[in-house]
């Protein structure tokens, strides 16, 4: 099964691929728009060879790291913050539904004006992003652990601390691991659209100057080394998962 998924996988991908191809050949879509394969595998390689790509790549590729260590960490310690004081989740709750729900955008200029227009303010940027939805999901995690363990220590005399360390925190460890697949794709997010706002330097800085060239062929290019980039770092953490929750 797991061959023939990967066989399926290779064979969607290919003829995608290769459909863009044809239709990018024989005229069938606009070619400065939508470019195809080979030309957009020439411009990679182009800019891998003349060294153009790598401080771009270095530079996006660390905001990202950054912003999602970070925000792992901070949603997964304001998590436990508010699980440990039901008076501050009471109040907190609504805060973090209305933040959650306003446009990220948004906020960028209002980073830029406070932490300068540089790595911070993007690094900022992603953590809104980041922070909010661990927190979210990591929390949800705690109160969705089965009652009868906590009634069973508490039987036994246990502690909030021991509740947490014995039953909540084991209990979750699977969501909060899993929080770390979503915090891959919401990092590039926040990156991105940090870099779209302010960046001299990066790939959301050269899909910008591609848009005002109208070199599509180069934001085509940064989209697919964005997409192989995050892949990889998706992969990563599920290889991540997959030790942790065999150690477990």
């Amino acid at each position: 099964m797991g061959r023939l998924v990967l066989a399926t996988q290779l064979f969607i991908l290919a003829a995608c691929i290769g459909l863009w191809e044809i239709a990018g050949r024989l005229r069938w879509v606009d070619v400065l728009i939508f470019s195809y394969p080979s030309k957009v595998g020439r411009q990679i390689v182009k800019d891998a060879l003349n060294g153009e790509l790598w401080p771009h790549l270095a530079m996006t590729v660390g905001e990202t790291a950054v912003g999602f260590i970070l925000g792992t960490l901070i949603g997964t310690l304001l998590a436990v913050l508010i699980w440990w004081s039901p008076f501050l989740s009471r109040v907190l709750d609504p805060y973090m539904v209305v933040f959650n729900s306003m446009p990220k955008v948004a906020l960028g200029p209002i980073f830029i004006v406070l932490f300068g227009a540089g790595f911070t303010a993007i690094v900022v940027t992603t953590l809104s992003i980041t922070v909010i939805v661990t927190t979210l999901v990591v929390y949800n995690a705690f109160n969705e652990v089965d009652s009868n363990l906590i009634k069973v220590i508490r039987t036994f005399g246990g502690n909030r601390r021991d509740i947490f360390l014995k039953a909540i925190l084991p209990a979750s460890f699977p969501a909060i691991v899993s929080t770390l697949k979503v915090n891959v794709g919401m990092a590039w997010v926040g990156v991105i659209v940090g870099e779209f706002l302010v960046a001299k330097i990066g790939l959301g800085y050269l899909i910008v100057y591609g848009f005002q060239v109208f070199n599509f062929t180069l934001v085509l290019s940064s989209l697919v080394i964005i997409a192989v980039v995050a892949t990889a770092m998706y992969q990563l953490v599920v290889y991540v998962e997959r030790k942790l929750l065999k150690q477990r």
